[in-house]
């Protein structure tokens, strides 16, 4: 079966939020349920697995069409999140809980 009869078979058939792991190890699928405004639908689930072979977050990232993907894409390859990621590492370089302010502040980056 082709990859969009087994989408389409999934999105008829599957349950409210079933999830199907894919061949591509961190990339599932979810079937959404149907809300008042829209029908059932299907978005790419994507949560890398680390080396202890469990996903590295508790929810990964949704993606629904083309245009989301692309959006994620430019962001996680801009240069300015490397330097960030590398800022961050230096400044807590173990977890620690954070801290509540009174208002949130934006970070020029």
């Amino acid at each position: 079966m082709e990859l969009t009869d087994t989408l389409r078979v999934f999105i008829e058939e599957g349950q409210d939020w079933e999830r199907k792991q894919t061949t591509v190890k961190g990339v599932s699928i979810i079937r959404l349920p149907a809300t008042k405004n829209r029908a059932a639908s299907l978005a790419i689930d994507i949560n890398p697995i680390g080396e202890n072979g469990l996903p590295m977050k508790k929810k990964g990232i949704m993606i629904m069409n083309a245009a989301e993907l692309a959006a994620f894409r430019t962001v996680f390859t801009n240069e300015k999140i490397d330097s960030l990621v590398k800022a961050l590492e230096e400044v807590l370089p173990e977890r620690r809980a954070a801290s509540k302010s009174a208002k949130p502040d934006v970070v020029q980056i």
